[in-house]
């Protein structure tokens, strides 16, 4: 393999000649050989952002000389469109702070710039990685705002998998709205539901965290872009700022803002932190719905079977004809990696101290991850999973009629403990409660059907 030299304040190493990226970027290679783990697209593309604006900022106040700017917006341009995405080499578990996936960004930014002056990679004759592409900018303003960026971007995919999930949720809930069933509490007979209402709450729960993913996201707008190295805005002109941000304001759409505290947005992943709460609460839900989905379509001869889940693929290896719930199976374990997710960001960002947490590149891959997973296992959920779902009508039924349930309905009329002896002798008889009622005469027959009737008790009141 053909190499060339480079030189950096620790000294010469061989570079691989076709890399852009350069001798830090090798270093950090060498050094974290650790899990073969990249951070994301979305951290790169928002690094490019960051870049093409603090290029074009630096040469508005003329720090930075047009041609300079225009090469390296160009090269920006460039990774936007998914160029050179193999040369972003550097593991997750790195330097503190994200140095070394910010050097990684300079220098293949450098080179490529470079490149389009005129010059070959590694002789950084023109435009050097920490002179030109990093002017006024620190790892410890710019990271946290990229992965404000990444996440900013992220989010739609993910808030439109949770409409998708609504959506389909909304649509069973208003198919099963005539079927009523037995509810449950604590696993025990409970009064009688309908399945629609189910579905119905369970639709409700996924808007529910849906809005508080998108507010609690809100506050990503806030950048410390222009901050630097601890939030002084050291080696960053008075108007650097302002012009960077307005400029990623109007490329994204976005309504980014300059931080109110500098040195409090360079300190503090606190806003990441609530943001995967907000993914942990969805995940919570989404457990509870996929383990409620598993329990009714338990069977299909010795279990609840009041629904069936679609079909999608053979269950046993062993066991010839059966299916298994896998679509809330996988929804499950999606679920419990999320939850690894939150808690690995809740220690990372208790981490900080003083004026900077070094632990932002575990934090961005963590919130990345569990983004891209919460959004494509609730499309999986809704398309392969709930849109096929239909109802056991009968068993439904035969359940609610069934239920001991039924007799919490005859309180206001014969009382409480005439209505708990008629539950046991049922439950011990196996006689249904309506025809023990009309025996020991405690009603009239037609008051009685009339009580309880499971179809009326599910409407309440």
């Amino acid at each position: 393999m053909k190499t060339r030299i480079e030189r950096d304040s620790l000294g010469t190493k061989r570079v691989p000649a076709a890399a852009y990226y350069g001798i830090q970027t090798l270093r950090a290679v060498e050094n974290f050989p650790i899990s073969g783990l990249r951070l994301q697209p979305e951290m790169v593309r928002a690094y490019a952002l960051i870049k093409k604006a603090a290029a074009q900022a630096n040469r508005a106040v003329g720090q930075l000389p047009p041609r300079f700017a225009a090469a390296i917006s160009r090269a920006c341009d460039e990774l936007l469109r998914g160029h050179f995405s193999d040369q972003f080499v550097v593991d997750v578990y790195q330097a503190g702070a994200g140095t070394s996936f910010h050097m990684n960004v300079n220098e293949v930014l450098a080179n490529r710039a470079n490149e389009l002056l005129g010059s070959r990679k590694g002789a950084y004759r023109h435009i050097r990685p920490n002179d030109h592409v990093n002017m006024a900018q620190s790892t410890n303003d710019t990271f946290p705002a990229a992965m404000r960026l990444a996440c900013l971007a992220t989010l739609p995919q993910l808030l439109a998998a949770m409409a998708q999930l609504e959506g389909s949720l909304r649509k069973k809930a208003r198919q099963f709205g005539p079927i009523v069933k037995a509810g449950r509490t604590h696993l025990q007979d409970a009064v009688p539901v309908r399945l629609g209402r189910e579905f119905g709450a369970y639709a409700v729960a996924v808007r529910k965290a849906r809005e508080h993913a998108a507010r609690t996201a809100a506050a990503l707008h806030e950048l410390n872009l222009g901050g630097t190295a601890t939030g002084t805005g050291l080696n960053a002109h008075p108007r650097y700022r302002g012009l960077a941000i307005r400029a990623l304001r109007r490329w994204t759409g976005w309504p980014l803002r300059p931080a109110e505290d500098l040195m409090e947005r360079t300190q503090s992943l606190a806003d990441f932190g609530r943001l995967s709460g907000s993914l942990r609460a969805y995940a919570l839900e989404l457990i509870r719905i996929a383990n409620d989905l598993r329990l009714m379509s338990s069977g299909p001869n010795t279990g609840f079977g009041e629904i069936d889940l679609p079909a999608v693929q053979p269950g046993s290896s062993i066991m010839p004809g059966k299916v298994n719930p896998v679509m809330p199976e996988m929804v499950d374990m999606v679920g419990f990696q999320v939850l690894g997710h939150d808690a690995t960001i809740a220690y990372a960002v208790q981490a900080g101290q003083l004026e900077l947490n070094v632990m932002m590149p575990v934090v961005a891959y963590n919130l990345l991850q569990a983004m891209r997973l919460l959004g494509a296992a609730s499309r999986a959920l809704a398309a392969r999973c709930i849109e096929g779902i239909t109802a056991n009508r009968r068993r439904c039924e035969a359940l609610a009629h069934r239920s001991l349930a039924l007799v919490t309905a005859l309180n206001p009329s014969i009382g409480y403990l005439n209505a708990a002896a008629v539950a046991k002798e049922s439950l011990r008889t196996g006689r249904s409660p309506l025809e023990l009622v009309i025996e020991r005469r405690l009603l009239n027959r037609r008051a009685a059907r009339r009580l309880l009737d499971p179809l009326r008790l599910s409407r309440g009141g």
